[in-house]
This record gives structure tokens, sequence and C-alpha cells, in this order.
């Protein structure tokens, strides 16, 4: 049995989860956190991380990037892994991750579902044959009108596996509304649709000459992305401390 502390918990994506592992004998949600406890949870809930007093095997995080301090504070200080599912963490945060995952378990992934990482490896194979050969390459993106970064974490992992595969020869751009000039042949351009209901859709295009080949990837629930949590989470549970991803899930299954 995995026990969870599910931070968000009354989030789309907590209340997502907690229907998940209703369903999982193998696991079970101790504990939530959140600002506001809407009295519906069969656990108890928490307005700060630093009040639990619960015990647990991991942590799932789908918040904000805002409680990220506390968070690894108490993820070291209990040792108790993370898996940290919030996009938006800025540069700075992302170097504390990388610090706090040298004392503490952490799985740290922008997108948990199975479809999107083995996506990761065929955009990857694929640069090395189609970008080699002179294709631009653009991701396009699409989420519902409620999500607040853009592009999305997903989009811009999909964007590092790109050019993780071609020397890190790329530069982002994200709006050429700017620019009067043709494309360069070494960026990588994102875009980002925000509209309706939109659960997460994702577009990597290799366009060359007279031919475009096109990966894609369309959540239809937000449940994939929950099921990926919790399987990160019966994963990191007793794990020394270190950085892992989803591909570390998926090897390990």
């Amino acid at each position: 049995m995995t026990r969870i502390i599910m931070s968000g918990c009354n989030g789309a994506m907590g209340r997502t989860i907690t229907g998940i592992v209703e369903e999982d004998s193998e696991a079970e949600i101790v504990a939530g956190i959140d600002v506001v406890d809407n009295g519906q949870n069969s656990y108890p809930v928490f307005s700060d991380i630093r009040d639990c007093d619960v015990e647990a095997d991991a942590i799932i995080d789908f918040s904000t990037p805002k409680i990220l301090d506390s968070l690894l504070a108490y993820s070291e200080e209990k040792g108790v892994p993370v898996v940290l599912c919030t996009t938006g963490y800025s540069e700075e945060q992302l170097a504390q991750i990388e610090a706090a995952a040298e004392r503490t378990a952490v799985l740290k992934s922008a997108n948990m579902s199975l479809g999107i990482n083995t996506l990761m490896k065929l955009v990857q194979d694929a640069a090395k044959v189609l970008a080699a050969e002179g294709f631009d390459v653009e991701i396009v993106e699409k989420h519902h009108n409620q999500k607040l970064d853009a592009p999305s974490g997903t989009a811009l992992a999909l964007a590092d596996s790109v050019n993780e595969a071609m020397g890190n020869q790329y530069e982002y751009v994200y709006d050429r509304s700017q620019r009067r000039q043709k494309r360069d042949k070494k960026e990588l351009g994102l875009s980002a649709v925000r509209g309706g209901t939109i659960v997460g859709e994702h577009d990597v295009i290799f366009a060359g000459t007279d031919e475009v080949v096109t990966f894609s990837h369309s959540a239809y629930s937000k449940a994939v992305f929950g099921k990926g949590a919790v399987s990160a989470a019966k994963f990191l549970k007793g794990k020394k401390s270190g950085r892992y991803d989803m591909a570390d899930v998926i090897a390990a299954n």
C-alpha cells in the first residue's frame, strides 16, 4: 500500500486523482493540501503542508509553483519522496528542484501520461533524421481557457527532446508578431492556443520541402495524467534521494 499526500487536492487534478485512488487497492490518499477545505474529502486537509502530521510514502503535487519551497522542505525533513506535476516553474526554481534531489527523492515531469513520454522518445528519433536533413521544427499546443502558463510545460519538454537530439543548437521562438524576417533554420517555434475545455493537444511538426511529418498527441480527459501520477508515486515509494522522471517509471513496469 502506498500512502499518498495529495497537494492541490481540491483542484481539478486533485479531485481526479482522489477518484482514481479510491478504485486502487494498492494506494491510499492519507492527507490533502489545499488553501480551502471543502469538507468533501475522506481524508484530512491542511492549508499548509508544514502543518501536516500524517505519515506517508509519497507526495503528489498538482498545485502551484508558489508552494515549492515548503513542499521541498517538508519532503527533505520528513524523508517523503515527492512527485512534482506542477508546471510553470522559473529557472531559479528548476535549479532548486535539482539541488533538492541530492537530499530527497524527486520525480518531476511536465506531463504524466504514458503517451506523451513515448512521444518524447519518438520525436528525438525523428529529429535525428528529419531535422538533420533541414526540416523545420514547430510545436503547437492547445489547452483549456483556464490554463495559466504558456507554452505548456509539455510543449517545452517536447522542444527540449528535439533540441537535445540535435546537440542543443535550436533557439526557441514564442512570438513572431514583432519580427519581419524569414524563419531562421536554427529556430524552433512554439505556439499556444487557449480555448474552451481542451484537455491537452500537442503537435510536433517537421516541415520539409514538399513534405510534412506531424506527431500528435491528444488527451481526452485528465485521468491519463492522474493515472500516471499515481504510478509515479508507487514507483517513488522507498526510493533513495535522486532525480527521477516518467521514463524511470515506464522502465520499471
